[in-house]
């Protein structure tokens, strides 16, 4: 081989990997561009991010979405006690909304060799089932007031923040408030 063909070869395959990390880069470039924009618009409807700092030729490390309750605690507008009465009511709550499925087979085996999935699909209709008169336990003890529910719900529950179920700083603040009354209830009468 020639080293003029030698050198051509050599120039080819580093225009190639140039443009090979050129398309990287603007493909990442566009990713976080796509991604900021994401961010963007959901802090825009009042949800909140945790950031993660990155170090210098660290990776970028993926936003977070806060929960509702993990902000306000944070914030420090609700209580340890306050707060834990809102994880007990959110965790009843999607577990009451928790659907049990039927596999298409017999043979899937989802809580290992010993369990049959029949067991496993009428323990989990069981833990929903409990779940759902929990939650009935402490919509009653909120006396099933709308207001006092439908906090817990979207906060607690569905994991919103303030701002998204409210929508402005006016009603954020009174479903803060109200949040924080059906919190404190929950939260004296703990069983």
């Amino acid at each position: 081989m020639s080293r003029a063909v030698y050198l051509a070869r050599l120039e080819r395959e580093r225009l190639a990997k140039a443009e090979q990390q050129g398309r990287a880069r603007l493909a990442a470039r566009e990713v976080a561009d796509g991604v900021a924009e994401t961010v963007a618009l959901s802090a825009a409807r009042g949800a909140e991010f945790e950031v993660p700092s990155v170090a210098r030729g660290e990776r970028q490390r993926p936003y977070r979405k806060m929960a509702g309750l993990e902000w306000l605690a944070r914030k420090g507008r609700v209580s340890p006690a306050q707060k834990a009465a809102g994880e007990r009511y959110g965790e009843c709550y999607r577990k009451a909304l928790g659907e049990v499925a039927i596999a298409s087979t017999l043979d899937v085996r989802p809580g290992g060799a010993a369990e049959t999935p029949l067991t496993a699909v009428i323990a989990r209709a069981e833990a929903n089932a409990r779940a759902r008169d929990r939650l009935a336990f402490y919509r009653e003890r909120l006396r099933d007031q709308v207001g006092l529910v439908t906090a817990c719900d979207m906060i607690c529950g569905e994991e919103l923040t303030p701002r998204e179920v409210a929508g402005d700083d006016r009603g954020t603040q009174r479903i803060e408030a109200v949040l924080e009354v059906a919190l404190d209830i929950l939260a004296a009468q703990r069983t």
